[in-house]
């Protein structure tokens, strides 16, 4: 039965997850952050404490944000299901590399260095080695998120992070294991080679045991019920491998985490597969916000305000350090600088697992109140800072691609070009416009800001060049003031107005052909001196429209007619937007 209690934590969500977060997003901070920074301000450390003295803060703050803890953990459980769905066994297999190599060595010299910090700063042994295991994780939910939000799970970035996020989850069982034995006592009873290697052996059974259940029974029984047709059926199936996946893990002492990975591991490879992800998409986002809005609100700054200084530096220490050894294991397997300094700054943050294993080792007497404390709130603010800090590195690794990729052949003399076409942005489309000139023997020349592109373009004998193709002195050094056209493909609004400004100064005389993101785009391109612009939305529902009454038999010309009618008509309509 439904309490009014929760219905209140219920629309307080709603109304931060589509108020709040929102102006986040559009101040380009992240949805993540705005969720972290909306549970800190309305959790039980934040307004909530004025709810004694305002009894109506109590009906716009989560004072009990313990109800929450079972949705917000589920957030998690569907994240990664989702993530192993996409992953399949096949490049999982792939990635061993990654996951035994770049993971354990960021694991084990991660401890090490926060346990010889905690030791020599004045910390007794066994508190160094407790926040050296668990400060050695890092938050699968933020960063999967983050990464899924940019589209970029499947590119090197994406599966080296998740190739040390799925080894850390495999250390949940020995990082609980040490500190349980630590915690035990000097007074127990020493424990045999059997009690030591039980709970291994229990955990290593139950992901055999789930993949030998998943491959003899769960595939035969979702393919039986795609047969049927019926979505519920498939979900239904789909939520009970999830779930009992990630019970079993759970039971074993693994991470619920894992075992909800492999279960998506598991049906990665059925044809229900993209069926079962478009249903749980909008779920998983709702959920995960409740999860970042919880991690929110155990953050206490009014309790740690007398230790801020010292938190603050561990915050920095333990991003710094934490970075800076996750740069140097994927060095060490060969990752690619700009992927390697991107990964880094990515993991340099402390998990939610912390969080168990600090209240762990505090019912053991390990950490005293206070170390507790400060542990909880660095833990809680190197998670939120994670997502200022994922931007850097963005920039950053695209530095590195552009400096190692970038030194390509000194731009040529401008007495060398004349009548050619001048392409800005040589990705997917601008490839095509090549191979097209190509085809007439029309020279070009073309302008990539994206090191890795330029390179491989240039290895293949195609005259690119690296350069911002919106800076009228490349244009000038590329005989832009001889050249017969210019063709803007860049996928940036702002640069490909810029080249189209730029393009007009240089060679009034010579047209502009530019693609657009949408009608809007197209009408400022338009305005700047372009001849003809094709706003991408359109020209894609043109393709179609074309294909469809192709389908249904009409004439050859007559569809070519129409099709051209429709296009003439809109760029006149962009047109009279301009004069407007």
């Amino acid at each position: 039965m439904l309490h009014a209690e929760n219905l209140k934590g219920l629309i307080i969500f709603l109304v931060v997850a589509g108020v709040i977060v929102p102006l986040f997003h559009r101040a380009r901070i992240g949805t993540v952050l705005g969720f972290l920074i909306a549970g800190v301000a309305l959790g039980p450390h934040g307004l909530a404490r004025l709810g004694d003295s305002y009894p109506w803060v109590h009906y716009v703050t989560f004072d009990d944000p313990k109800r929450a803890e079972v949705l917000a953990e589920f957030g998690i459980v569907v994240l990664l299901f989702l993530l192993g769905l996409e992953l399949s066994l096949q490049r999982f297999w792939q990635l061993r590399r990654y996951v035994l190599g770049v993971g354990l060595l960021q694991v084990v010299f991660t401890t090490l260095a926060i346990g010889l910090t905690v030791r020599f700063s004045g910390g007794v042994p066994p508190a160094g080695i407790v926040l050296g295991l668990c400060l050695a994780l890092s938050s699968t939910a933020i960063v999967m998120q983050l990464l899924t939000e940019q589209h970029r799970v499947a590119e090197p970035t994406g599966r080296i992070a998740l190739s040390v996020l799925l080894f850390q989850d495999l250390m949940v069982v020995p990082i609980l294991f040490i500190v349980g034995l630590l915690g035990s006592g000097s007074s127990a009873k020493p424990r045999g080679i059997v009690d030591l290697i039980a709970p291994f052996a229990g955990a290593l059974g139950a992901v055999i045991a789930i993949l030998l259940v998943g491959r003899f029974v769960v595939r035969p029984l979702l393919h039986s019920a795609v047969r049927t047709g019926s979505r519920d059926l498939i979900m239904a199936i789909a939520l009970l491998v999830l779930v009992a996946s990630a019970v079993a893990t759970g039971l074993s002492g693994l991470s619920v985490a894992l075992g909800a990975f492999l279960a998506g591991l598991l049906l990665s490879d059925s044809e229900a597969r993209h069926n079962i992800e478009v249903d749980l998409e909008p779920f998983k986002g709702l959920l995960l916000g409740i999860f970042f809005i919880t991690v929110g609100t155990n953050v206490d700054l009014f309790a740690v305000a007398p230790d801020i200084g010292w938190i603050l530096l561990g915050v920095a220490v333990l991003m710094v350090g934490k970075a800076a050894i996750a740069y140097g294991a994927a060095r060490a397997f060969g990752v690619q600088r700009a992927v390697a300094a991107e990964v880094a700054l990515l993991l340099s943050q402390a998990g939610e697992f912390a969080f168990v294993v600090i209240g762990v080792a505090q019912a053991g007497a390990l950490l005293t109140p206070r170390l507790a404390a400060g542990a909880i709130a660095v833990v809680g603010l190197s998670m939120m800072a994670t997502p200022l800090v994922a931007l850097l590195g963005r920039h950053l690794a695209e530095r590195l691609r552009n400096a190692d990729h970038g030194r390509q052949e000194p731009l040529p003399d401008p007495d060398e070009f004349e009548g050619h076409v001048v392409i800005g942005g040589c990705g997917r489309v601008g490839q095509l416009i090549m191979r097209t000139l190509e085809a007439e023997n029309v020279p070009y020349v073309g302008l990539d800001t994206n090191g890795d592109t330029v390179g491989e373009l240039r290895a293949k004998g195609h005259a690119v060049y690296y350069g911002d193709a919106g800076r009228p002195e490349l244009l000038e050094r590329l005989g832009a003031d001889r050249a017969r056209a210019f063709v803007v493909t860049v996928n940036n609004p702002r640069a490909a107005e810029r080249m189209v400004a730029a393009a007009r100064r240089i060679n009034p005389q010579a047209p502009v052909f530019a693609r657009a993101t949408d009608s809007a785009h197209a009408a400022r391109l338009v305005a700047l001196g372009a001849v003809s612009v094709i706003p991408e939305t359109i020209e894609a529902s043109l393709q179609l429209a074309a294909r469809v009454l192709e389908q249904l038999e009409l004439p050859e010309e007559a569809i070519d007619q129409r099709v051209a009618a429709l296009r003439d008509a809109e760029v006149g309509r962009l047109k009279a937007g301009e004069g407007a």
